[in-house]
């Protein structure tokens, strides 16, 4: 089965395109400070590479956060549209465990992590068996940048993410989270939605003005 794995809940968007065990293509492009959207034709770049059609695909998995709000908006809605317009089911994972997955690493505990902006940090804790595959032991959680440390010492893991050895969430990293996605099922992909972790800083800005809560469309 070909699968299509998208992640953007850092400012680096990436791109997977997968067959089994092999990974067929994959790209990495920027989603801050870019004058045009670039993931959707970092998607049709990997597809053409990996000499595959979008019809081929048989799942869509996308990185499902926490992290930044805007980019992971845009790696959603690419992802509900690519699997709405060709019928293949959607799955979502967490991103932090696409930093354990997507990387190599030697097998042992891993608090994986992502800024939260504010002294925070979304951490999750993942463990990578000898065979590769990677294991969600605690989902993501908020985590103040000064007690990173001592929770992966009380966890007995080994830090990492952007900020702790640069390691970015890979799209190719869904090879090694088999057992997660299939213990999860399919998302519905008209009511999904990537875990943002927190508000949009537009929308605590005008609940602050407003002294409401946000209305919902």
């Amino acid at each position: 089965m070909i699968t299509l794995a998208i992640d953007a809940s850092t400012y680096e968007g990436n791109v997977a395109v997968l067959d089994e065990s092999r990974v067929l293509a994959e790209e990495a492009v920027a989603m801050r400070g870019a004058d045009q959207e670039r993931l959707m034709p970092a998607v049709a770049t990997a597809l053409s590479a990996a000499n595959v059609s979008v019809r081929d695909l048989g799942r869509v998995v996308c990185g499902a956060g926490p992290g930044s709000f805007t980019s992971l908006r845009i790696g959603g809605s690419i992802a509900k549209g690519i699997a709405s317009g060709i019928g293949a089911p959607l799955f979502a994972c967490p991103s932090l465990g696409l930093i354990v997955a997507g990387a190599d690493l030697h097998p042992g505990v891993y608090l994986a992590t992502l800024d939260a902006l504010r002294g925070e940090y979304y951490a999750g804790l993942y463990e990578r068996a000898d065979d590769g595959h990677v294991h969600e032991i605690t989902a993501a959680r908020v985590i103040a940048a000064d007690r990173l440390d001592t929770a992966a010492a009380e966890a007995s893991a080994e830090l990492i993410g952007p900020s702790h050895g640069g390691l970015v969430p890979r799209a190719r990293g869904v090879l090694r989270l088999g057992d997660l996605l299939a213990n999860r099922g399919a998302v519905d992909i008209a009511t999904w939605e990537p875990t943002y972790g927190r508000l949009a800083e537009a929308q605590v800005k005008w609940e602050s003005v407003h002294g409401r809560p946000l209305p919902k469309s």
